[in-house]
This record gives structure tokens, C-alpha cells and sequence, in this order.
């Protein structure tokens, strides 16, 4: 049994905060009270002392690369979940770009089972195309009744409308979600980089917006023809954040989803300038505008998840020459820093609306039983500092590709509890 005492509680779907105790035991909470009024410290109980700290559902990012198998020295499912755990993640959902892609039974199997061996809870996706080309849909129910959360070709964007309408009427019938990457490569010159002053400075000719919001708005209309639910990922244009705000009010269910990465809402295409393939990602970072659009989306909803977009590459790949680097940034260690640092510190959003972005309604979208904090529910916890002020950097990821290290930020995870048990502990000072 683990006894989490003195925090101050905040459970984004239900709406309660307040100076209460946890009492686990096993992988359930079985008593949220106050400790001598409503609970008893049984013998045996190990006592975590959370004076001063913020207890929160364990966050849950629905879009990570953990690289294996095929790409394991950039990142393997233990070094990621590692990396989860520091960030404040109990739950993480793996994307399916990995080499072979999870096409198969045999690779879903394959990661399922070392996803098994981590300390956190780590799901995946399965592809929505055979070797992500993009022609074959996947034997979508077989990959779901094997395990699949869900289905993505991230990272290759689907161009054949007919082939996607199919895939959204099969994810629709066994109501699982499909999550897209928007960006049209006909319309890109050199993608990682956005068209604009960063590309003139490179002289280059970049990625134009354009190609992002095309596929936006095909996606989101697909969807509320076919009742799918979608997500829309690492959104990165004003004009996508506000297609996405008019389809959610013309959409009847909830099948609308969107997510922004913690860098979006943070840097502009002048981090780029600064600090060159540490700051290229598909899609790239754009205008201040657009940065202020995607918080305004955060703010009211029309965005309602941030995920990391955890895409670790090695030093060796990052020091190629811009058009030659991969695309890409570590963020599982940073996200809640950057959350707390630029939206609630700022005052775009409450923490408690942070925390429903980072927990709640990811978990929602894939159906998991996470993103809460009730008595029945998983033992699944976060503790943080939201005062504590530290530099980024000393990663747990087995890649260091992040343009925030060496940043000051705001908010500090101090231990993550997972299935009842302490997965990862700061020592306080």
C-alpha cells in the first residue's frame, strides 16, 4: 500500500481540487480523504510526504516514437518509457513508423510484449496502410482484436481520399480512432523548415502552409460524413486551428480531435534561425501568429490534447546539414515544464486545464482508463512542484535532439507513481 499525504489534489475530469490524501493499494486508489478524518495510515504503508506539491492524474501522451524496432539507437521502448516516467507519463501511446511498420500481427506482438517489460503503461497503434504506402489498408480488425489502440500512418500522410474515407468507415464500426499527419508533399520543397522568413533565411524554399491546411480540411470533413473519430495531429496553422473549430460545431458526437506539441505553442520559425536542426520538425514551426492561434485553441478547447511528438535522432543525424537532418525533437521530459511555463504561468490556462489537455482527454481519445483520480480508479499519479524553477536538459532519453536544453522553466515533476508503484522520484532538497 502507498500512501500519497498533504498535496493538494487535482482531478481534471471530475472537477475536484483540494488538500486531500490518496491511499493506494496494489493498482487502485482506494481512498481519496483527509488523513485522520477520513483515513488511517495501515501498518506496512509506505508514506510519500506531498506537502507542497500538486497530485494529478499520471499524464498520457497518445503520440510518441519510441523507435523500436528498427531505430533502437535513437530510442527503445525501455529508454522512452524511462523517459515517460521523469515527464510525469504513466501512459504513452506509440506511433507505428517504426522498421518493419506495425502492418502485422507479428510486429504489434513484438512491441506489445516489450512494451510489457517497462514501468509505465505503453500501448500502440497499429498502421492504417500496408508499409505505410499508403495503397493497402491494414487488416484493421485482426491488428484491434491483437491489441491496437488505434491507427496512424504518422509520419507519411494519406493523399488517396477514397482509401481514407474507407479506413474512417472500418475505424468507425470498431469505434477506435484514426490520427492523421497533414501535410501535402506536393506541395512541399523541403519539409521541416515553414516557407516563409526561416526558409528565406536558409535560402530555401520550405513547407508552405498550404500544405497543411488542404488536408485538414478534407479530414475533418470525411469524418463528420462518416461519423469517424479522428484526431488531428501536431497542428501548426491558424487556419487549421479555426477548421477544426468550425467542424467541432457543426460535428454532432465527439469525434472531433485535435493535439499541439508543446513547441508549437512555444517557438516560431525564428527558433529555427537560432538553433537550425534542433528546432526542424515536420510540421515546421510557423509565425508568431500561428503560435498565438494554437494557444487561443488550447484556451477554448478546439484543440483539447498536447502531445509531444517524442522523435528522438542522434547527434550524428542532427549534425547534418539542415536539408539533410532529420526532422524532429525529444519532448517527454519537458512537455509539463513548457506547459506550465508558457500557458499557466502566462495565464492562457488554469493547471487544471493543462492537466485535462495532458491526461483526460488523451486518454478519452483512445479509450483508456487513465486521466483521473477516484477511489476504484488506476493508481496511476503525477506530483509536482508548479513553483520549482530548473534548467532542462540531463535527459533519461537515450537522444538529446531538443532545442529547450539549458532553458529555465517553471514546474517540476517530483515523482511518478504508476500501478501503485513510485516509477520515478526527485529527491527534495
Amino acid at each position: 500500500m502507498l500512501l500519497i499525504q498533504n498535496g493538494y489534489l487535482i482531478d481534471p475530469k471530475s472537477g475536484t481540487e483540494g488538500s486531500f490524501d490518496v491511499l493506494t493499494d496494489g493498482d487502485k486508489i482506494i481512498r481519496i480523504g483527509r488523513l485522520g478524518r477520513d483515513l488511517e495510515i495501515p501498518d506496512g504503508c509506505e508514506v510519500l510526504d506531498a506537502q507542497g506539491l500538486v497530485v494529478a492524474p499520471g499524464l498520457v501522451d497518445v503520440h510518441v516514437h519510441f523507435r523500436e524496432p528498427g531505430f533502437t539507437y535513437e530510442e527503445d521502448i525501455a529508454t522512452g518509457a524511462r523517459a515517460a516516467a521523469r515527464g510525469g507519463y504513466t501512459t504513452v501511446v506509440l506511433m507505428a513508423n517504426t522498421k518493419p511498420p506495425v502492418d502485422n500481427e507479428e510486429t504489434l506482438e513484438y512491441v506489445i510484449d516489450k512494451a510489457k517489460e517497462t514501468d509505465i503503461h505503453v500501448v500502440t497503434c497499429a498502421n492504417v496502410t500496408m508499409g505505410m504506402k499508403g495503397v493497402e489498408l491494414t487488416d484493421m480488425e485482426k491488428l484491434a482484436q491483437c491489441g491496437a489502440v488505434g491507427f496512424t500512418d504518422d509520419g507519411v500522410p494519406l493523399l488517396d481520399e477514397k482509401l481514407v474515407r474507407t479506413a474512417m468507415e472500418r475505424t468507425a464500426r470498431l469505434d477506435m480512432p484514426v490520427s492523421f499527419h497533414e501535410e501535402d508533399p506536393g506541395l512541399i520543397a523541403q519539409n521541416g523548415v515553414n516557407r516563409g522568413r526561416a526558409s528565406a533565411h536558409f535560402g530555401i524554399q520550405g513547407s508552405p502552409r498550404e500544405a497543411e491546411i488542404g488536408l485538414i480540411g478534407r479530414d475533418l470533413e470525411l469524418a463528420l460524413e462518416t461519423g469517424a473519430c479522428i484526431n488531428i495531429q501536431h497542428i501548426s496553422t491558424e487556419e487549421g486551428v479555426e477548421l477544426v473549430r468550425r467542424a467541432k460545431e457543426r460535428g454532432t458526437g465527439h469525434n472531433i480531435h485535435a493535439e499541439a506539441t508543446p513547441h508549437h505553442f512555444t517557438l516560431t520559425e525564428e527558433a529555427v534561425i537560432r538553433y537550425g536542426t534542433l528546432a526542424k520538425m515536420n510540421p515546421p514551426l510557423r509565425t508568431e501568429e500561428d503560435r498565438q492561434a494554437i494557444i487561443r485553441g488550447l484556451a477554448d478547447g478546439t484543440i483539447d490534447i498536447i502531445a509531444t511528438d517524442h522523435a528522438p535522432h542522434s547527434a550524428e543525424e542532427k549534425a547534418k546539414p539542415l536539408t539533410e537532418a532529420p526532422s524532429g525533437i525529444i519532448g517527454l521530459e519537458t512537455a509539463l515544464s513548457l506547459g506550465i511555463t508558457e500557458l499557466v504561468c502566462k495565464g492562457y490556462m488554469t493547471l487544471r486545464e493543462l492537466l485535462r489537455a495532458m491526461s483526460t482527454n488523451p486518454a478519452a481519445l483512445y479509450h483508456l482508463d487513465a486521466g483521473y483520480l477516484a477511489e476504484g480508479g488506476p493508481a496511476d499519479l503525477v506530483l509536482i512542484d508548479t513553483a520549482a524553477v530548473n534548467a532542462a536538459g540531463d535527459y533519461m532519453s537515450k537522444s538529446v535532439n531538443s532545442p529547450f536544453t539549458g532553458w529555465e522553466l517553471t514546474g517540476k515533476v517530483c515523482a511518478t507513481i504508476c500501478a501503485g508503484k513510485i516509477v520515478y522520484e526527485e529527491k527534495r532538497k
